[in-house]
């Protein structure tokens, strides 16, 4: 397994974040594509990107296309924002990865509702759409358990759909066992994140993703708290032996969304990681 940094948690400017990332010994960046790097690259652009992350020894991990839910529940009124998934897609080939991860809101009980029926119309049109062009369309773990995930996954029948599996968020947010999770998820699992947290108590989590959507009030604030690696609910000598065991060689990406001091955090979560990979 390699140890990656999502860039934007260093809260540097892209070339200071490469440095950065690579100064704590990181294999490579996931990068959000909602700024330097974006739908609408040049050629240019995109050459300047490459020359930046590989003059820093890196490679790009996966693309980060969230640009919200709005797609997956309002697909009528979304087009542009599903026609720009798909332009990210083609940046990332050409950045050198072929994963772009999102979160898609949170999968219904129900398939027989309005939510789980678009979700399912834009997702397979998103995941058909990677696979034509060798690539996958990474959905994050957390707003719903891995079993009810892997069951929406699998009935959209597409190569080209796979997860990006995130053990703090199926602690903080669903309250299910990231353990367990990669064994329910293994023929999926194409990238992850590194971060950890713990749930201080239970709401639905259509209140955190998708209140709007479903018609419920959001969430309170406080139902979970993100913290430094090894100190949350993952248990991450488990964690890494279950992701062993399935035989996942990719990418741990720390991510640490919050924090006084990130990069410090980065730091200490890369040394971490190294004990166990």
């Amino acid at each position: 397994m390699k140890i990656g940094a999502v860039m934007e948690c260093f809260r540097l400017d892209f070339k200071e974040a490469a440095k950065a990332a690579r100064a704590i010994g990181t294999d490579g960046v996931q990068i959000y594509a909602s700024g330097f790097v974006n739908a609408d690259m040049t050629e240019a652009q995109i050459a300047e990107v490459k020359s930046v992350i590989e003059g820093e020894g890196l490679e790009v991990s996966a693309l980060c296309g969230d640009f919200g839910c709005r797609m997956f529940y309002l697909p009528e009124l979304s087009r542009d924002i599903i026609e720009r998934e798909k332009k990210v897609m083609l940046i990332a080939q050409k950045l050198g990865t072929n994963i772009v991860t999102t979160h898609i809101g949170v999968v219904p009980t129900d398939k027989n509702c309005a939510q789980y029926e678009s979700m399912h119309r834009v997702c397979k049109e998103l995941a058909d759409f990677a696979d034509s062009v060798g690539g996958r369309f990474a959905v994050e773990t957390g707003p719903e358990k891995a079993v009810l995930l892997k069951e929406f996954l699998d009935d959209l029948g597409s190569r080209g759909v796979s997860v990006n599996f995130d053990p703090a968020n199926l602690v903080m947010c669903a309250g299910d066992d990231p353990v367990k999770a990669v064994d329910t998820l293994k023929d999926y699992i194409v990238h992850t994140h590194a971060k950890d947290g713990v749930q201080n108590f239970y709401v639905d989590t259509r209140r955190i993703y998708a209140a709007e959507y479903y018609h419920v009030e959001p969430a309170p604030e406080g139902s979970f708290t993100e913290v430094p690696l090894g100190k949350g609910g993952v248990d991450w000598p488990a964690y890494i032996a279950a992701l062993k065991k399935i035989g996942y060689d990719g990418y741990l990406t720390i991510e640490r969304e919050c924090g006084e001091d990130p990069q410090a955090d980065i730091r200490m979560a890369a040394s971490f990681l190294k004990k166990f990979i």
